[in-house]
């Protein structure tokens, strides 16, 4: 990747009840560090589509999609981030780690007892207000 590559990608913080879920990445340069779920968007995708197809590919789980919590932009050493953030609530009774390590569904205290990936942690303060 070049230095300037910028990818944009969408993401779910999904919340049940004073929970927000939260996944572990498997692979990867970033292997082992924690993220909200969800994946690069396609070309002809809206952002909503994106996230609904991602979470399903990486979870076998539906979701809705609520508000946007906000577009974070972040510059990693070997490329520059924007990602989309939404609420979402699951509608499917279960979900399936596909890509993912782990998961864990935290409360507002357990938020920084994951190393989250540095895009994933600017939202952390607007995620515990609302928790």
């Amino acid at each position: 990747m070049s230095e300037n590559e910028h990818i944009e990608v969408v993401a779910a913080v999904i919340r049940r009840g004073h929970r927000i879920f939260a996944t572990q990445r498997g692979y990867g340069e970033f292997k082992g560090w924690w993220e909200f779920p969800g994946g690069k968007m396609e070309a002809g995708e809206t952002q909503q589509e994106a996230l609904v197809r991602e979470i399903r590919e990486e979870l076998d789980a539906e979701i809705e999609i609520g508000g946007l919590i906000r577009t974070v932009e972040w510059d990693y050493p070997t490329f520059h981030l924007t990602m989309h953030c939404y609420w979402c609530t699951l509608t499917s009774a279960s979900l399936h780690l596909n890509e993912h390590a782990s998961a864990r569904w935290l409360t507002q205290e357990e938020l920084h007892s994951v190393c989250w990936l540095p895009a994933d942690i600017s939202l952390l303060d607007d995620i515990a207000a609302v928790l």
